[in-house]
């Protein structure tokens, strides 16, 4: 599976304990060398007949888990030689062995031929070799030790596929969040470029209106102005996307696109505002520099929105003023105009565009909620308390 690696299963049983990176053909020939020389010693392989029925019981361990199947076909024809021979051996353990691992592995058919064959030799060993009297007795021993490795692989098979499947949800919840992101961030450029576009489009057309009432001496400065401040929005949108790592040609003096703007920027932005006909008064207490940067870029969006709402819907010569407050662990942002709109809500306002439901979001994403509405004498308020430690 991509992005988690291999899922490493470890032979069953005694070899379970071992790193995961020996290899697992030398892994299965460890244990077999282990068992060959467990299982050999005096009296109990007597001559080259039982040396070589013992090599072959033990020997296909080795490729236990490469071939399941074709391991426990040769050890239990090997098994089968020694019955027939007579030669009683230790190393019948390998059987059982071979057994657990073909239960694990190999289809389950496989698995249920492989343990009747297990259960058909204990039934013929017991006829042979166990002692008057004594045959169901070793029978039923021996065909337990058949059915306890079989349960063995058994379970070993389902952690297996528990641990596949574990791996699987983990890839897809990790998908999943990817997704999320991306989508949580699609929707973040998207308020941004709400943000900057509507606040740049919203001055330069009160620019261009007031160009066309303009002293012949003031019309280059408002052209500037309008040139300015289209720089500045698109400045704004390349940042929001992410498309530009350098300062570019158009980017004016002190410009850096590598870092959102602030509270610090907020005097630039209520000039802007000034310029375009709305008088601004800007007031800021306490220390902005301990203020993050993502809870500064939120109060200077709410603030531009603001003021973008109010330049747009307060009649001419309205007035505003901004009011941030950085208090450890909360700060404030009041913006009040004391223009007059039709209704009880401005036009536009909400219900539009993202206007005031985006900075809803913006307020909510760190634990605020955003009030907004008209005042008492006139005008309009906006007023929201941040938690700057609240931020996801």
């Amino acid at each position: 599976m991509t992005g988690t690696g291999a899922v490493r299963t470890g032979p069953p049983g005694a070899l379970a304990w071992l790193p995961g990176r020996v290899p697992p053909l030398v892994a299965d020939a460890a244990f077999a060398a282990a068992l060959f020389l467990v299982t050999l010693g005096p009296g109990r392989v007597a001559d080259g007949t039982g040396f070589a029925l013992q090599t072959a019981l033990v020997l296909p361990l080795v490729w236990r888990r490469r071939a399941p199947r074709a391991a426990f076909g040769v050890i239990a024809a090997a098994a089968l030689a020694q019955w027939m021979l007579g030669v009683q051996l230790p190393a019948d353990a390998a059987l059982l062995v071979a057994l657990g691992t073909v239960t694990a592995r190999a289809p389950y058919r496989s698995a249920w031929a492989a343990g009747l064959a297990a259960v058909a030799g204990a039934v013929l060993a017991a006829a042979r070799w166990a002692p008057e009297g004594r045959f169901l007795a070793s029978a039923a021993a021996m065909t337990a030790g058949v059915a306890a490795s079989a349960l063995l692989g058994a379970n070993a098979r389902i952690r297996r596929a528990a641990r596949a499947e574990r791996l699987e949800w983990l890839e897809r919840d990790r998908d999943e969040r990817e997704r999320r992101a991306v989508e949580e961030e699609r929707d973040r450029i998207a308020r941004e470029l709400h943000d900057s576009v509507t606040h740049g489009l919203s001055v330069v057309v009160a620019l261009a209106d007031a160009l066309g009432h303009a002293r012949p001496a003031d019309a280059s400065a408002v052209t500037a102005r309008i040139a300015e401040t289209g720089r500045q929005a698109l400045t704004d949108m390349r940042r929001a996307l992410g498309l530009l790592q350098d300062a570019g040609p158009d980017a004016g003096p002190g410009d850096d696109r590598r870092s959102p703007p602030g509270i610090g920027q907020l005097g630039a932005l209520c000039e802007r505002m000034e310029a375009a006909g709305l008088v601004t008064r800007l007031r800021v207490d306490g220390e902005a520099a301990r203020v993050p940067a993502v809870a500064q870029l939120t109060v200077h969006r709410l603030v531009q929105e603001s003021l973008t709402n109010a330049l747009r819907h307060a009649p001419e010569g309205a007035r505003a003023e901004v009011r941030v407050s950085c208090a450890p662990g909360a700060v404030t942002v009041e913006v009040t105009d004391d223009g007059r709109a039709a209704g009880t809500g401005r036009p536009g306002s909400a219900g539009s565009g993202r206007g005031l439901a985006g900075m809803r979001e913006r307020a909510a994403a760190f634990g605020g909620v955003l009030e907004a509405g008209p005042r008492p004498g006139g005008g309009w308020r906006v007023f929201v308390r941040l938690d700057p430690g609240g931020a996801p």
